[in-house]
């Protein structure tokens, strides 16, 4: 099944009546609740928490069991990642703007962790693109990168495309999930 290259699941880029495996790296519940239907249609899918730009623990651990608890109405294993140092990577880089460059090197910090973990199942991808705060490219583009230099395979997405972000709105509601209003790190937080 691995072929070290990136597939688009909007493509068809899966063989049909196969179910391979999925690593979904999951940043939140509500993210997460506007793909899960299409990823578990065709995957069998782990949800993968890891998000060490999160730097309140007490926020981490509420996404993380909100996370959980919407995966658990799926039938979808989630595993928590642990942490990182994000602090360390993004040094001298908060006063970078949303979108700038901080965010580019959380992404790959994130992704990279899951490309690595990502080794043993058969694909990966991030429910980072459901974000329209987001760059889609962007976000593909360092899953590509992850994927080749860890050796696994990464599959490219927009989710929010074709009703992902009304798909997420209508499950929030659904499970009554926490809707953070922030990305995660302090400097997400404050406003520019």
């Amino acid at each position: 099944m691995k072929n070290n290259k990136s597939v688009d699941i909007d493509l068809g880029g899966i063989e049909e009546g196969l179910r391979p495996s999925l690593l979904l790296h999951c940043c939140c519940a509500p993210c997460a609740a506007g793909c899960i239907e299409r990823f578990t249609e065709r995957f069998d899918v782990t949800a993968f928490y890891y998000n060490p730009n999160i730097t309140d623990i007490e926020e981490r651990e509420k996404r993380f069991a909100e996370l959980k608890r919407l995966m658990d109405e799926f039938g979808v294993e989630t595993i928590d990642g642990g942490d990182g140092d994000f602090e360390g990577l993004v040094k001298g880089l908060g006063s970078e703007p949303e979108g700038g460059s901080r965010c580019a090197l959380c992404f790959k910090m994130r992704l990279e962790r899951t490309a690595r973990e990502a080794k043993r199942y058969d694909y990966f991808a991030t429910t980072l693109t459901l974000s329209p705060l987001k760059n889609a490219r962007l976000i593909n583009d360092i899953g590509a990168e992850a994927a080749k230099k860890e050796g696994s395979v990464y599959i490219r997405t927009d989710l929010k495309k074709r009703g992902g972000v009304l798909r997420s709105s209508e499950l929030c509601k659904k499970y009554s999930l926490y809707r953070q209003n922030y990305c995660g790190c302090v400097y997400s937080r404050r406003k520019d």
